[in-house]
């Protein structure tokens, strides 16, 4: 918890600041000058006693809407990790078969956007695998140059490797 109490204005920072994360924005919308919002923003950051309030709204937010960092990344992960095969299959005449959406994982159904019937039969719509696997590769700092001595590609496959294992597993 807070040390020290905050001052109204600071209050009203953090408050500003969990909207967007943008600390000169948020120092603006506080009522501090425009012509140090920037520098006001960052020496505001500084303070424990911000940062403490900072970190306990946003439990406090995670705990509400269950929105967590690992739920985020599970979804983007059944993203990432969806396949063609897990909706239809192509029989031995050629035709294509959608699977019940009875039989699908709950992974498996995060990642359809919609699914529709058109003039030529059904289609099922996949949310972006790409940017997806884009997110959880800057997430990962994947793309950082000299990151490590291992390449971001092998550090890619190794991560996603992991991910869809657990994935799978439910975990």
């Amino acid at each position: 918890m807070a040390r020290n109490k905050l001052t109204p204005k600071q209050k009203r920072f953090v408050d500003e600041y969990l909207i967007d994360l943008n600390a000169t924005q948020a120092a603006v919308r506080a009522g501090y000058s425009k012509k140090t919002a920037y520098s006001t923003g960052q020496r505001l950051l500084k303070k424990v006693e911000v940062q403490e309030m900072v970190q306990k709204r946003n439990l406090d937010r995670e705990r509400r809407t269950e929105i967590t960092q690992d739920r985020v990344l599970q979804e983007l992960a059944s993203i990432g990790f969806a396949k063609g095969t897990d909706y239809a299959s192509i029989d031995s005449t050629g035709r294509v078969a959608l699977k019940s959406t009875d039989s699908l994982t709950t992974q498996q159904k995060a990642a359809v956007i919609s699914i529709k019937e058109t003039q030529s039969g059904v289609e099922v719509k996949i949310a972006d695998k790409v940017k997806a696997l884009e997110l959880l590769g800057k997430h990962l700092g994947l793309f950082d140059s000299g990151a490590s001595s291992q390449s971001a590609e092998d550090r890619l496959v190794d991560y996603l490797k992991a991910l869809e294992g657990a994935v799978r597993n439910g975990d």
